[in-house]
């Protein structure tokens, strides 16, 4: 039965780097799914406190990096609330009308047409644009090196 909970702990592990290209697939909530799973049915005691404190704070961050990282280069590059708003809807859209692809070119396209209705200025559209793929990208590699960092903590925990 160890084996079946071990192989959840890492399908689950697995489907959080997924959530990267999937926004609608939470990484943070795969990630502590399979902290979950290794606490309640592997080891109950194997896991300190300090693990899971550790844990609650790069959560946090991991779910602030990705928000601030879209932010920053939207705002940086002239865009507004509504650009970032856009970006945040059409990367969803995104990821499942054309994936993987549709996640970077549905969230430039919508911005670019947005800023473009408002501003009737196609430089600061395409600039704005240009700046949601940077953001987007910039937030998904913080994502990933914190979600390895949170996984790669746990299996040293776990092994010693």
């Amino acid at each position: 039965m160890e084996y079946l909970w071990w192989g959840l702990t890492i399908l689950l592990f697995v489907i959080s780097f997924v959530g990267i290209v999937y926004p609608i697939i939470p990484s943070v909530v795969a990630i502590w799914g399979g902290f979950v799973v290794y606490q309640f049915l592997i080891n109950p005691n194997e896991l300190s406190l300090w693990f899971w404190i550790s844990m609650v704070i790069l959560s946090a961050v991991l779910i602030a990096a990705d928000l601030i990282a879209n932010s920053y280069f939207v705002k940086k590059n002239g865009g507004s609330k509504t650009s970032e708003k856009i970006a945040a809807i059409a990367t969803i859209i995104g990821s499942f009308v054309f994936p993987p692809f549709g996640i970077i070119l549905v969230p430039f396209l919508a911005v670019l047409v947005t800023v473009y209705i408002l501003h009737k200025d196609a430089m600061k559209a395409t600039k704005i644009g240009f700046a949601t793929i940077i953001g987007f990208l910039g937030g998904s590699v913080a994502k990933i090196l914190i979600q390895l960092l949170m996984i790669v903590w746990f299996i040293f925990t776990v092994i010693y």
